[in-house]
């Protein structure tokens, strides 16, 4: 098993170097485990000019699995648009063509209080967002700025999906609410734009071959409403690059932080990059501070979807469970009465954890 670490910027080496001491763990036991490490975002650029470096990208062609950390920050915003570090997941997932982004939305019960809606609201919260991403206005032609007829500087994106893209993402979303309770939302703008009405169409026509799977769909506006308003009624959703970038950070907040969100994006054949779904967090950068669970949890995501050890998923998210049962909490998750711990202190519990199982 090859995994290309890639720490990122901001947090992103911090969180990172506590997944890979979970890696070392399995390693120590005797798992065949080999990895190797490239700058990329903020990092590729300081390193080799560029936010996606040849060498990374290689690197991750040739992995069987990619870990990432977060990339940005405002040291980086003054670059040219096609060097910023956000550039550079943009191009790795569009040249392994990840199209399939999945982010679950689980509450453990330890931290429902953490979240932003009421405990008996969110209580046994487990949404899966399935969420295209190597289409619509994030990689549309033509995009750009100009000046209009009346001499007014204006930029414009396209938004744009043909009826196999849609449905090669509808299918993931199939396929999982199969395994899970059988319920897909579908959710569009299919009122406003013409997209989102191939879109429902797409999905709509796909939906002959799942006729196990009760299909729904919803505007975007009310999937955001209806996610704080009576979230559980969610099994699986699935949805177009923008709009899921949108929903699936909402519903971080509903499982207590965005920094316990894990995810995977994933090819046709099931090579994926996986990493939290959070930012690089520079305002607290170095301090020790940054919630590592997220990336832990995206390591557990990266044996059960792209290297076939479902058995390790479980076992290190079980891990996680047990110190979060033993009240361990970094600042985001903490209550008033918690005892907060630094990042590299609930990376010595999960790997403590782990090592008893």
């Amino acid at each position: 098993m090859r995994i290309a670490i890639l720490p990122g910027d901001g947090v992103g080496p911090e969180i990172v170097a506590q997944a890979v001491r979970v890696l070392e763990v399995l390693r120590e036991e005797g798992l065949t485990l080999t990895w190797q490490t490239e700058p990329m975002g903020g990092a590729g650029y300081d390193a080799a000019g560029d936010p996606l470096p040849p060498a990374t990208l290689a690197l991750a062609q040739a992995s069987d699995a990619i870990l990432m950390g977060a990339v940005g920050g405002p040291k980086y915003d003054a670059l040219p648009r096609d060097k910023r570090p956000e550039q550079g997941l943009l191009r790795i997932r569009k040249a392994l063509s990840l199209f399939a982004n999945l982010r679950p939305a689980l509450l453990y019960p330890e931290l429902a209080a953490a979240s932003s809606l009421k405990p008996e609201a969110v209580s046994g919260l487990d949404i899966l967002i399935v969420r295209e991403l190597t289409g619509d206005i994030y990689f549309g032609q033509p995009r750009g700025r100009r000046r209009n007829a009346q001499g007014d500087e204006e930029g414009f994106d396209t938004m744009h999906y043909s009826v196999p893209e849609v449905q090669r993402i509808a299918r993931v979303g199939f396929e999982a609410a199969r395994k899970r309770g059988r319920r897909l939302c579908s959710v569009d703008k299919a009122n406003v734009l013409d997209t989102s009405i191939l879109w429902r169409e797409a999905v709509t026509a796909l939906a002959k071959e799942y006729p196990d799977v009760e299909l729904s769909h919803m505007y975007v506006d009310n999937a955001a409403m209806q996610l704080v308003r009576n979230p559980k009624q969610f099994d699986v959703i699935v949805t177009g690059n923008m709009f899921g970038d949108i929903l699936s950070d909402e519903a971080s907040m509903l499982a207590g932080s965005i920094g316990m969100l894990p995810s995977a994006s994933l090819d046709a054949a099931g090579k994926g990059l996986y990493e939290p779904i959070h930012g690089s967090a520079p305002d607290i950068a170095g301090q020790d501070k940054a919630n590592p669970l997220a990336t832990i949890l995206s390591a557990a995501m990266m044996f059960r979807y792209s290297l076939a050890r479902a058995d390790i998923a479980d076992r290190i998210e079980r891990a996680v469970r047990g110190v979060l049962a033993q009240g361990q909490r970094t600042g985001d998750i903490a209550g008033p009465r918690d005892k907060v711990v630094g990042t590299r202190a609930m990376g010595d519990a999960v790997v403590a954890a782990l090592r008893q199982r």
